[in-house]
C-alpha cells in the first residue's frame, strides 16, 4: 500500500476554506464552519478530481474510481470519503470514520509532542573577580543544568575598567570549560560582546 501524508487535525481543512475541525455530523455528513487557517483537505463532494485511488475502511485498496462511485461505497458502510493524498497521481482517498479519523491524529500528535526533547539554553552570570565560593556555587549549578539535557551560557561582564582586564574574564571561562569537563563540552568557544565574554556549553553526547 502506497505511503500516504496525513495532515495534522488542528490543521485541516475542506477545500474552500471551511473547517473541518468543527461540527463534524458523521457518515458522510459533515458540515463546518469558515475558517482560514492552515493547509485544505477535500471531504465528499469536495472531491473533485476525474478519478481517485480508493483505500477502505480495512486499509485494503479498492482500485481507482471516480469520486462519485467511492462515495457512495462509503456511504453505504457508514463512512466519509477523505482525500489523504492530494498530491498523488491520482489523488488517493480512505473510506473511514472521520470523527474516529480526527481523534487518532490528535492523539497521535499528542504522543510525538510529548517525545520531543525541549533544550533550554540558562544563563549564569560571573564577574571577573569571582570569589571561590560563589565560583563553586555557581559551577555546580552549571553541572545541574547540563545533567538535565540543557545548555550553560555563561557569561562575565565587566564594569568600567575591568574591561581592560579581559584575561580575567577568559581564565575564569577556561577553569569553567576544565572544571565541566565531564559534564559538557564547549559549544561556543569564549567570545566578547561588548562588556561581557560568553560560552556556551552543550551536555555531553554519550557514546
Amino acid at each position: 500500500m502506497r505511503n500516504v501524508f496525513i495532515p495534522h487535525p488542528s490543521s485541516l481543512q475542506y477545500q474552500g476554506g471551511e473547517s473541518i475541525s468543527n461540527g463534524y455530523q458523521g457518515g458522510g455528513g459533515y458540515r463546518g464552519r469558515r475558517d482560514t487557517r492552515g493547509p485544505q483537505v477535500r471531504v465528499n463532494e469536495r472531491i473533485r478530481t476525474k478519478e481517485v485511488r480508493v483505500i477502505d475502511e480495512e486499509g485494503q485498496q479498492l482500485g481507482i474510481m471516480t469520486p462519485q462511485q467511492a462515495i457512495g461505497i462509503a456511504r453505504e458502510r457508514g463512512f466519509d470519503l477523505v482525500e489523504v493524498a492530494p498530491q498523488a497521481n491520482p489523488p488517493v482517498c480512505r473510506i473511514i470514520d472521520f470523527g474516529k479519523y480526527l481523534y487518532e491524529q490528535k492523539k497521535r500528535a499528542h504522543e510525538a509532542k510529548k517525545k520531543q526533547v525541549v533544550i533550554e539554553v540558562k544563563e549564569i552570570k560571573f564577574r571577573p573577580a569571582t570569589d571561590e565560593h560563589d565560583y563553586n556555587f555557581k559551577m555546580k549549578h552549571a553541572k545541574e543544568i547540563l545533567a538535565d539535557g540543557n545548555k550553560v551560557k555563561a557569561t562575565v561582564r565587566f564594569r568600567g575598567r575591568e574591561i581592560t582586564h579581559k584575561d580575567l574574564g577568559i581564565n575564569l571561562l577556561e577553569r569553567l570549560e576544565k572544571d565541566l569537563a565531564e559534564n559538557g563540552m564547549v559549544e561556543f568557544r569564549p567570545r566578547f560582546e561588548g562588556m561581557q565574554v560568553t560560552v556556551v556549553f552543550a551536555p555531553k553526547r554519550e557514546k
